[in-house]
């Protein structure tokens, strides 16, 4: 696909490029028309992990799960709040939507319909005016528009698009109206409204919990704020509640996590809706963190904010972070890097991961030619040292119903069968790929380190060089060609030692300034003839 061609394109009329790029789909492989995936594990989200271990925490702790509101009247907040609100609400996100405009259809524009190509008659100006009239009562939804827009004139949908955008610009330039509505910014505005309904129709004492989005309008994100988070609320109702339901609540659900110390300090901020002097920081000791850290709050609900709501039970409740707690347990620094790592963690493979993504390129298909291969490997490891010029049978007889010879040769005067490098092995450390003789150079820091704490993945050069050999010996006798030569001489890449690497990995360490550094000489060669 020529990106350049389409976005242009789609600048001077996005339907027609919409259109024209569906003819880039391509027929796939037989073999994947029809794919089925196969079952595997998965890498889950060590957020959601933690929600997971919270909800089941919930549970055993014998409360019930509840989904709150997440649309929050504002009316609401000055129920909850009081004077306060004014200041709540300024941490909250309203909901905006674009006003639905009295669109006109006077001569003028009815001239530019038709100069865009369109024959205009009264049944289909009649039909475009329902439109309209549906479009601003809220009778026809904007994602119908452009399509019932074309229909009304009879056209395909890229002509309604085109329509829409050169003859009707009011549409164009609506701006979003923000109404009385927010998204929920604390579990609390929620709770009030769900108790609001189920306080008196409910067994007490009562026991919920609900674990959800909540949206706050920081002034930025940074290393301990977003601007979306997780809420890990629970509520008790009951007649009479003291504050030691808070601790007791905070303790159980704590020590499932590991935590075995508890403190609680008074919270200086003093929320309006708990009664004055029961909002409670709680701090949980972790033996494995060996500190103390914050976890969650707790307080009892104000009357004056319950009875607005019609509640006259008493309410505790408690709520923890779950962002927070993952932070904690897994010892995360930055809560942008763990929610979002794919757009703020640094970029890591580790030298486990590189080895996963290193392959033996071309490697034999059928028995025979693993046999072949193995035998190749035999005698370059019994003769690599023989002095040149000289020669060895590898292998004669059928192979692949047809009778073939295969020599091991070296030409060359006063050299070896194989140069030094060929038994050098792959090993992979710090991001970097390196071949490594098997007696090592230890003498070299980095060598040795990569000898002593990288990764081996066990290919040497011989090898990856025999599997090639075997493979295209397969392809001479499949093709019925009468010889073959397959020779190496220096390796400076993967591709001589017949080695893939994928593309991420290549990504990841060029990116990163690693090296790749399998460079020796090699010099094999391997022949093969059919036998008539």
């Amino acid at each position: 696909m020529n990106k350049k061609k389409i976005i242009k394109l789609s600048k001077k009329d996005f339907e027609k490029a919409w259109v024209e790029s569906g003819k880039l789909l391509k027929k796939p492989h037989h073999d994947q028309q029809y794919p089925r995936l196969r079952l595997s594990t998965g890498k889950s989200h060590l957020l959601y992990d933690t929600i997971g271990e919270i909800r089941q925490a919930y549970l055993r702790l014998g409360f019930s799960e509840m989904i709150n509101p997440v649309f929050i009247e504002e009316d609401h907040i000055y129920q909850q709040f009081g004077p306060e609100a004014p200041a709540v609400l300024d941490r909250c996100f309203y909901l905006a939507g674009l006003p639905r405009p009295d669109i006109g259809l006077g001569i003028d524009k009815i001239e530019k319909i038709e100069n865009l190509g369109v024959e205009v008659n009264e049944d289909r100006l009649k039909d475009l005016q329902k439109v309209f009239r549906g479009y601003k009562k809220g009778e026809l939804c904007g994602d119908d528009l452009v399509h019932d827009v074309s229909a009304s004139l009879e056209a395909e949908d890229h002509i309604g698009l085109r329509v829409l955008e050169h003859v009707f610009p009011e549409i164009q330039q609506l701006k979003p109206v923000a109404g009385r509505t927010t998204l929920r910014s604390h579990m609390t505005s929620g709770w009030f409204i769900s108790l609001q309904n189920i306080h008196n129709r409910s067994k007490l004492p009562l026991k919920l919990f609900s674990i959800d989005r909540c949206f706050r309008r920081e002034q930025k994100e940074d290393s301990s704020h977003l601007m979306t988070y997780h809420s890990a609320s629970c509520v008790v109702v009951d007649d009479e509640i003291s504050l030691d339901m808070g601790k007791a609540v905070s303790e159980s659900l704590l020590e499932y996590f590991g935590f075995k110390k508890f403190k609680y300090i008074p919270d200086e901020k003093k929320s309006k809706y708990y009664i004055p002097g029961t909002q409670t920081e709680v701090y949980g000791y972790h033996p494995l963190l060996k500190e103390w850290v914050e976890i969650a709050t707790f307080g009892l609900y104000s009357p004056l904010a319950l009875a607005r709501y019609g509640i006259e039970e008493e309410v505790m409740n408690l709520g923890v972070g779950a962002e927070r707690m993952a932070m904690v347990l897994h010892q995360e620094k930055d809560i942008r890097e763990m929610v979002y790592p794919q757009l703020y963690r640094k970029w890591e493979l580790s030298d486990r991961d590189l080895a996963t993504m290193l392959f033996i390129n071309y490697y034999p298909a059928t028995q025979d030619g693993k046999n072949l291969m193995n035998l190749i490997l035999k005698v370059w490891d019994q003769n690599a040292s023989a002095s040149s010029p000289c020669e060895f049978r590898v292998f004669s007889g059928e192979f692949l119903g047809k009778n073939i010879q295969v020599i091991a040769r070296e030409e060359e005067e006063n050299t070896r069968l194989l140069g030094p490098a060929a038994r050098n092995q792959v090993y992979i450390y710090q991001g970097n790929i390196v071949g490594i003789p098997p007696e090592g150079q230890l003498d070299n820091p980095f060598i040795k380190k990569a000898v002593e704490k990288g990764i081996s993945t066990r290919i040497s050069y011989m090898e990856s060089l025999a599997a090639q050999a075997a493979y295209h010996i397969e392809e001479m006798v499949v093709g019925n060609r009468e010889e073959i030569k397959v020779k190496s001489t220096i390796a400076r890449s993967l591709s001589d030692i017949n080695l893939l690497l994928d593309e991420v990995a290549l990504n990841y360490i060029t990116g990163n300034n690693k090296q790749i550094d399998i460079r020796g000489p090699i010099f094999s060669t391997i022949e093969a003839h059919l036998e008539r």
